[in-house]
């Protein structure tokens, strides 16, 4: 004690024993996790590990070229109603939307999730979910234990620099899921990566609010007791940026049809309006 307060009282030497520990603590392991997954990487692109538990990504590479479809995030503006009317298209569910199950018959064509924390809250509903393809990220996989089936798909999220303290949020946006999916704050962002990877060009997302203050839902439906971060919509639409940015490069077609919210990265639409017109254009053709 008597050491740590000598120490203390002179500002110069406990300013660099600071530094000395964030270096130990947060910047060593940060550059050993990125170097190690680095690593990893390039084994599997040059083919050298065929046993990578990444490998099945490969038979959905394109599956759905040129195809439009909707991504389900479950921010609060999310509605049952809105699910029924998705009857007939290729969506993605993420977490929670499990919780919805009980009111629709509806069901994703796929799921994702890559938080150990939202799984341990909704384990058993998740178990039940029958989907063609479900998303699982390997850091995941890491602390939680789950029975993987024969529709399951790990993908290899880098998490960047997302677990220290930085002025600026950043990310990454991949086009090639096998090689690598980047952290972008949420699992959409996740779920919009496989979803290019997978070969679609007209993406919508719905209930993507990305609106975390205090005073409001932050789910459609409430699982837990979560604290509030009103950062964490920023953090977001700071990835979703990123998506823009690519998509714009690769003549991708991203929409926003969720009511309200406070993500205005992408062009703003009418669910109900793009259904709409999707069915008068399908029966024009048919006719």
């Amino acid at each position: 004690m008597f050491l740590k307060r000598m120490l203390k009282g002179n500002k110069y030497t406990y300013s660099l024993i600071k530094i000395i520990r964030k270096i130990q603590l947060t910047i060593i392991p940060y550059y050993l996790y990125i170097s190690k997954f680095n690593v990893a990487k390039l084994l599997r692109l040059i083919g050298f590990n065929k046993n990578s538990p990444y490998e099945k990504l490969k038979q959905i590479k394109n599956k759905h070229i040129g195809q439009r479809c909707f991504i389900i995030a479950t921010g609060p503006s999310l509605k049952i109603e809105d699910l029924e009317k998705l009857r007939n298209e290729i969506t993605f569910g993420v977490n929670s939307i499990c919780l919805a199950f009980e009111q629709t018959d509806w069901r994703p064509t796929y799921y994702g999730i890559q938080d150990e924390w939202v799984y341990s809250k909704l384990e058993k509903p998740i178990d039940k979910i029958k989907v063609e393809g479900r998303f699982l990220s390997n850091t995941m996989l890491r602390k939680v234990k789950i029975n993987l089936t024969d529709k399951d798909y790990i993908f290899p999220m880098n998490m960047l620099n997302h677990h220290l303290k930085h002025k600026k949020y950043r990310t990454k946006f991949s086009e090639n899921a096998f090689a690598v999916v980047y952290n972008g704050y949420s699992v959409t962002y996740s779920v919009l990566q496989l979803a290019v990877y997978m070969g679609f060009k007209e993406i919508y997302l719905l209930g993507a609010d990305c609106n975390y203050l205090s005073d409001k839902k932050q789910h459609f439906k409430e699982y837990a007791d979560v604290e509030s971060d009103p950062t964490l919509g920023d953090m977001m639409i700071s990835g979703f940026k990123e998506a823009k940015k690519y998509a714009d490069r690769k003549n991708i077609k991203i929409y926003n049809a969720t009511r309200g919210g406070k993500l205005e990265v992408f062009e703003r639409v009418n669910l109900d309006t793009v259904i709409s017109n999707y069915n008068t254009k399908s029966k024009r053709l048919l006719s």
